[in-house]
C-alpha cells in the first residue's frame, strides 16, 4: 500500500456509557465494538483502524473505567483501560455534554501528564439547552491543559472530521501497520461472540446487566464454489440456573429470536452465509474467578 505519513495508538477513555464504541464504529466507518444503552457493553480493548491519504489510525476502544465494581471480571477491565495509556500516542477522553462528576474526576487523575489528551465532549445533539456548551467547555478547560476540545455526537457524526484531523497532529511520522483495507485487528471468531453478545444484552432488558458471556466453541469457515459459509457454535454463559431460563425464554423463543439477530448482522459484517447454532451453559461465578476468564478470552 502507499506510504501513509502518520498514525498510530489513539486510545478512546470514559466512564460506562458515554459513548466510546459508537465513536470507534463511527470513525472508522464500520461496526466493530458493540454497543448498547448498558454499561460495561464493551469489556475487551478493541483495535479499530482508519487509513486515510494521510495517515493512519489505530484506536483503542477500551472498557468504561468501573469504580463501582470489584469482581476479577472488572478489575481485568480496568487494568485493561490504565494499560492503554503507557502504550498509545494520545488520548481521547470521551464525556457527556453537560456532564462532569467524580468519575471523570478520579480518570482524569489518571491520565499521564506527558501524553497530549483530546477531551472530546460526546452527546452534543442531546444538550437542551445549547447556550450552556460554550460555558460548560470553559469550565473544563481549567481542569486541565487538554490539547484540544472537540465538541461532537458519535451517533450522527457531526465534528467527526474535527477530531480526526485534530488527532492527527500528535501522532508520529512511521509506516504503516495495518494494510489500506483492514477495520480492525480482532478476529472474526472474536468479532461473532460479540455480536451475539450484543444481542443478548439488547434483548435481555435489565435482566442480565453482566451475568453473561459468549464462548465460540466451534468456528468453521468454508468456500463452496463462489459462495462462503460460516458454521459458529456458540455457548452463552450464565452465572445461575435461573439466568438459563430466562436467556432461553418460553420454548425457546427468546434465544431463538436473539441469535437470528446475531446471525443476520454476522452475516452482514462477513459477507457470507452464516449458520448460527447456540446453547446456554451455567457457570457459577464466572466474572470473579481469572482461570474462567482467561479461557472466555479475557486478559
Amino acid at each position: 500500500m502507499a506510504s501513509v505519513n502518520t498514525g498510530q495508538l489513539v486510545a478512546i477513555v470514559g466512564r460506562p456509557n458515554v459513548g466510546k464504541s459508537t465513536l470507534t464504529n463511527r470513525l472508522v466507518g464500520a461496526k466493530i465494538s458493540i454497543t448498547s444503552r448498558k454499561a460495561q457493553t464493551t469489556r475487551h480493548r478493541i483495535h479499530g483502524v482508519l487509513t486515510t491519504a494521510d495517515a493512519q489510525y489505530i484506536f483503542v476502544d477500551t472498557p468504561g473505567y468501573q469504580t463501582r465494581h470489584k469482581n476479577a471480571l472488572n478489575r481485568l477491565m480496568n487494568r485493561n483501560v490504565t494499560t492503554a495509556f503507557a502504550e498509545v500516542d494520545v488520548i481521547l477522553l470521551v464525556i457527556e455534554a453537560g456532564r462532569w462528576g467524580s468519575e471523570e474526576d478520579t480518570l482524569l487523575a489518571m491520565l499521564p501528564a506527558e501524553k497530549p489528551v483530546i477531551l472530546v465532549i460526546n452527546k452534543i445533539d442531546r444538550l437542551a439547552d445549547k447556550a450552556q456548551l460554550l460555558p460548560f467547555i470553559a469550565g473544563l478547560a481549567e481542569r486541565r491543559a487538554f490539547a484540544e476540545i472537540v465538541p461532537l455526537s458519535a451517533e450522527n457524526g457531526q465534528g467527526a472530521e474535527a477530531l480526526l484531523k485534530a488527532a492527527a497532529k500528535y501522532l508520529p511520522e512511521m509506516p504503516p501497520v495495518f494494510e489500506a483495507d483492514d477495520i480492525t485487528d480482532r478476529s472474526e471468531r472474536f468479532l461473532a461472540a460479540e455480536i451475539l453478545r450484543e444481542k443478548l444484552f439488547r434483548n435481555l432488558g435489565e435482566e442480565l446487566p453482566y451475568g453473561l458471556a459468549v464462548e465460540i466453541e466451534r468456528f468453521e469457515h468454508e468456500t463452496h464454489e463462489r459462495n462462503e459459509l460460516r458454521r459458529i457454535h456458540a455457548a452463552v454463559i450464565v452465572d445461575k440456573e435461573a439466568h438459563k431460563v430466562m436467556v432461553i425464554g418460553k420454548g425457546g423463543e427468546k434465544l431463538k429470536r436473539i441469535s437470528t439477530d446475531a446471525r443476520k448482522e454476522m452475516e452482514k459484517l462477513f459477507g457470507g452465509k452464516v449458520w448460527l447454532e447456540t446453547w446456554v451453559k451455567v457457570k457459577s461465578g464466572w466474572a470473579d474467578d481469572e482461570r474462567a476468564l482467561r479461557s472466555l478470552g479475557y486478559e
